[in-house]
């Protein structure tokens, strides 16, 4: 199995059995802490997510896989010219893993070929594809079947991988031999947690999503609480931080296929460029992205905050004109960043 996967370029096959009631404390207790925010389907679909056969009826295995999604060209020092980019207020940052195509479509197609492949082999069986599209416990299936461990971060660290990796499943009728987890080797480190602008990792394995800034540029809708704006800099969807921190991270990979390649307008370009996107224009360049989902009222969110944040270091003119033009936007919410971004002016 581990050579079909690599054909369809997977970097690694695993296998997990379905137990996973150990896991349901934690969850439990991470839900009823309402770190989740407002992601409540992880409330509705309750502990499915940690019963894979309660999901899928008659599963008995659970084959993980990972794909690497570092561009191809990405150089040697990535992690210093990303962090470097948190230094220039006026560029417009997007998490790196949504520069190309969207993932969910990437990974199904190929976990897909690679269920197809095995019932090619052993005859037609019952099986389903997940890649982040339902109540599917997916670090820990990951950390299960030898993927890697759990991070501080709660992401899946690998020692040959780092973090930069996709996570897909297929839920299969047939017992497969389990692979075996492997250990931490986060060590003492604590990187990750220190480094996180909004102070959303509370401890190891301890997230309160809605702190993050994944989660309040992607997840989040309606306002971004006030007295997290000025922590958001100019991430506009996403934050790779707590990765780009991380020492294992220098073993990342680097995907073989053209489709997590960058998009033109999504490395390097100005808040300013962005935000003067219309949303014929944001449908248009984020066609096939995992951008689109947020729709052109959260892009324009986003970068409003991104666009304040930059005035209060810099004052810039055409940053302020910008804003001014979207001050009488048809919509509350980006009415109400634009005009706490313009109050950032009085705040130097």
């Amino acid at each position: 199995m581990q050579a079909w996967g690599q054909e369809l370029a997977l970097s690694q096959i695993g296998v997990a059995g379905i137990d996973l009631s150990a896991a349901e404390p934690g969850l439990s207790a991470w839900l009823a802490a309402g770190f989740h925010g407002e992601m409540d389907y992880m409330v509705r679909h309750g502990m499915k997510r940690a019963r894979p056969a309660e999901l899928v009826p008659g599963t008995v295995s659970v084959i993980t896989a990972r794909l690497d999604y570092l561009p191809q060209h990405t150089p040697e020092d990535w992690q210093a010219l990303e962090l470097q980019r948190l230094q220039r207020p006026g560029e417009a940052i997007v998490s790196l893993y949504a520069r190309g195509r969207d993932y969910h479509k990437v990974l199904r197609n190929r976990l897909q070929k690679l269920a197809e492949r095995i019932e090619a082999a052993i005859g037609p069986r019952g099986h389903r594809v997940f890649t982040d599209s339902a109540p599917v416990l997916e670090a820990e299936l990951a950390r299960r079947s030898g993927q890697g461990w759990r991070g501080k971060h709660t992401l899946v660290l690998n020692r040959e991988g780092g973090s930069m990796f996709f996570l897909g499943e297929i839920y299969v009728d047939i017992a497969l031999p389990a692979s075996a987890p492997v250990t931490d080797h986060c060590g003492a480190c604590s990187a990750c947690i220190q480094i996180c602008p909004t102070q959303a990792i509370l401890g190891p394995q301890r997230l309160d999503a809605r702190r993050c800034i994944s989660y309040l540029t992607i997840e989040h809708a309606g306002p971004i609480p006030e007295d997290l704006r000025p922590l958001i800099g100019n991430r506009i969807y996403g934050c790779d931080d707590c990765q780009l921190i991380c020492p294992w991270n220098k073993f990342a990979q680097r995907s073989p296929l053209a489709d997590f390649d960058p998009r033109d307008g999504l490395t390097g370009a100005t808040l300013v460029e962005l935000f003067a996107w219309t949303e014929d224009e944001f449908l248009r360049r984020t066609e096939g992205s995992p951008i689109r989902r947020i729709g052109h009222e959260r892009w324009l969110r986003n970068i409003a905050v991104a666009m304040g944040n930059a005035l209060r270091d810099t004052m810039d003119p055409a940053t302020e004109t910008a804003l001014l033009a979207r001050a009488h936007h048809p919509s509350m919410v980006v009415r109400e960043h634009v005009a706490w971004a313009l109050e950032q002016r009085t705040k130097v």
